[in-house]
């Protein structure tokens, strides 16, 4: 959720406003994660200096443009998403810690026991200016410097006292060359530059700045200064050799090349995102995983597949449960994660875990992830972000490669999501003896069509969009869909919801009779997806059944349809037509009229799209 953003460069006559500058540009990159309010702290020549506002970054960059800057060298910031207290301003980190306000801290997450430990604190005499729980960590933080002169043996002897998640990161204005940061279940990452040096809550907070990054681990505290990264575990030992790698996209990536919004370009990125996901997996006759560290041995054993997600990404792995058990005749079971570890699951060494994720941090799967590892099940990671926490704790990792995404409502990477998905089936298929060579590279083939076939529907945009703003006004929408068409009514549904906060349900085609009809009245748009005709035939036959129900009883009907299907033309106030491919990768394309229908009638409502109320992009915390 929250964004932090931390910089530490040179000291003495070189230090300027770059920290400053820096920091406000690396909260402006993360604004996609969503937020409430936001603040900078920043060392100055004697004392720390906090900035912070409720609201936009305009507000807090109004309120740093109208004081006077002094020269620093290591600066703070922190977006929040409010958890412990209302938006305000007193609410807004960085928070203050000491009986002096000597210490600045920032935190994301929560920490669950703040209210014995505000009890301490109040009794030894510090006063608090917030409702939040992380005020709490910044005076033990500042307490704990008090006593040990030392601001990393600060931190590393207040982590230690906190429950919860939580990414931190201080300074302190007598260790004035440096800035430390601690992590537990919340996303941190190190950039590296020459001669100064970054910390974010992801990459796209110093992306302009530096290509080159640092993992850091659970349980681990890091010390940054202009010249120094060094890393220690919780109980002070050191990390030799932390991970680094080379991030893959540019700051260019991340901007939103002349479209309205960066929903609207990253859903006309499709077609690009999806062969790049696709590209280079087939050597030698074979499908290849770079990162598919699990023994062939071991995959042969599998019994089980259990999905493990939230939100969109769930809404993916319902997609390819019917490609997965088509293809490997294994039992597959869609778990929302934040239900997964709660209700006892039946988890064996011969259970393989499949956790889908965008942001590689979401906290309800990282937690599913490692419930199911403490059960002796094998876990891949489906991810777009490269040295997060999930591929990190997973034993393998099939990364989407569909480059940043901005807007809080998923798109690109729901598409990404489907194909790894759909790339693991094939390996299975491979590994299990399901599928001959050949076999796989004929599906293959048809897969690597799907990218052009993108682009057919995306450059017949325009008659959805005509069609969202002719709707601008509706209230209440309805999906229906069967076999894999259910899934994209879901995630229809899921979109127009999450931007456009009009009611918008999804569902199953067969269940219309068992209760949703009722939802039908004159005039109530339902989008339906119809399967081909050429496969399942008495699958099509049923839906176009469902069509002529609704229409029946006064619907007007949407209709997302292949090419060459006529027999809805009957039924239909509209029909969108999508290529012809096989049934299981047709979400791949039904799906992209429902995104941009949602985008562009919130677009017309004049709202919000890339940050829509309420949501943050990556939920990191429970």
């Amino acid at each position: 959720m929250c964004g932090i953003v931390g910089y530490a460069g040179p000291v003495g006559p070189e230090a300027s406003s770059r920290p400053i500058d820096v920091v406000l540009a690396g909260l402006t990159r993360l604004e996609y994660r969503g937020y409430d309010s936001a603040g900078v702290a920043v060392l100055g020549e004697d004392a720390v200096d906090v900035f912070k506002k409720a609201g936009k970054i305009k507000n807090l960059k109004e309120e740093v443009a109208g004081s006077e800057q002094t020269p620093s060298n290591v600066s703070i910031g922190h977006t929040r998403w409010a958890t412990h207290g209302g938006p305000t301003d007193a609410n807004a980190h960085p928070h203050r810690g000491g009986k002096k306000g000597e210490l600045a801290l920032v935190h994301n997450g929560i920490i669950e026991n703040f209210a014995p430990l505000k009890d301490e604190l109040l009794a030894d005499g510090y006063e608090f200016s917030s409702q939040t729980d992380s005020e709490v960590a910044a005076h033990l933080v500042a307490r704990e410097y008090a006593a040990t002169g030392d601001l990393t043996e600060a931190m590393k002897n207040t982590v230690g006292r906190l429950e919860g998640a939580f990414t931190l990161l201080a300074i302190h204005e007598d260790a004035p060359d440096r800035v430390v940061a601690a992590r537990r279940n919340s996303p941190l990452v190190i950039g590296l530059g020459e001669g100064e040096n970054f910390l974010g809550s992801d990459v796209a907070a110093f992306v302009d700045f530096t290509k080159q990054a640092m993992e850091i681990g659970q349980d681990q505290i890091v010390t940054v200064t202009a010249d120094s990264v060094d890393v220690i575990e919780f109980d002070g030992t050191p990390v030799a050799d932390p991970k680094t790698y080379t991030i893959e996209w540019d700051a260019e990536a991340a901007q939103k090349s002349g479209y309205a919004s960066f929903m609207a370009k990253e859903i006309h990125e499709q077609a690009e995102a999806i062969a790049d996901t696709l590209v280079g997996r087939f050597e030698n006759g074979r499908l290849t995983l770079e990162d598919m560290l699990i023994e062939e041995s071991t995959l042969r054993s599998i019994d089980k597949i259990i999905v493990v997600a939230c939100g969109t990404a769930a809404n993916a792995g319902e997609v390819v449960k019917y490609a997965i058990e088509h293809w490997c005749r294994i039992p597959v079971e869609v778990e929302l994660a934040h239900e997964f570890r709660y209700r006892d699951p039946i988890v064996s060494p011969k259970t393989l875990v499949v956790a889908i994720s965008q942001s590689g941090e979401t906290m309800d799967t990282l937690m599913a992830v490692r419930h199911a590892k403490e059960q002796g099940a094998k876990v891949v990671a489906i991810c777009n972000t490269r040295g997060s926490t999930i591929p990190r704790e997973s034993d393998a990792a099939i990364y989407l490669h569909v480059g940043p995404e901005i807007a809080v409502a998923s798109t690109k990477a729901y598409l990404g999501q489907i194909s790894a998905c759909y790339l693991l089936g094939l390996y299975l298929a491979q590994v299990r003896g399901n599928f001959y060579g050949d076999e796989i590279q004929a599906v293959l083939d048809d897969l690597e069509q799907i990218p052009a076939k993108i682009q057919q529907v995306l450059d017949g945009s325009e008659q959805v969009e005509q069609l969202a703003r002719d709707m601008v006004d509706a209230t209440s929408v309805l999906f229906l869909g069967r076999h894999v068409g259910y899934p994209t009514a879901l995630e229809g549904a899921l979109k127009l919801k999450e931007i456009a906060y009009i009611h918008a349900e999804g569902f199953a085609a067969g269940e219309l009779k068992h209760g949703p009809i009722a939802l039908v009245e004159d005039g109530q748009p339902v989008f339906v997806v119809v399967p081909s005709p050429r496969g399942r035939d008495s699958l099509h036959s049923k839906v176009v059944s469902n069509i002529q129900e609704v229409r029946a009883r006064g619907a007007r009907t949407l209709v997302i349809a292949e090419e060459g299907d006529e027999d809805v033309l009957p039924y239909s106030d509209v029909v969108i037509r999508y290529p012809q491919t096989r049934t299981l990768f047709a979400p791949l394309l039904t799906i992209i009229p429902l995104q941009i229908f949602a985008c562009e009638l919130a677009t017309a409502k004049g709202l919000d799209v890339d940050q829509p109320r309420n949501l943050a992009k990556s939920v990191t915390v429970e």
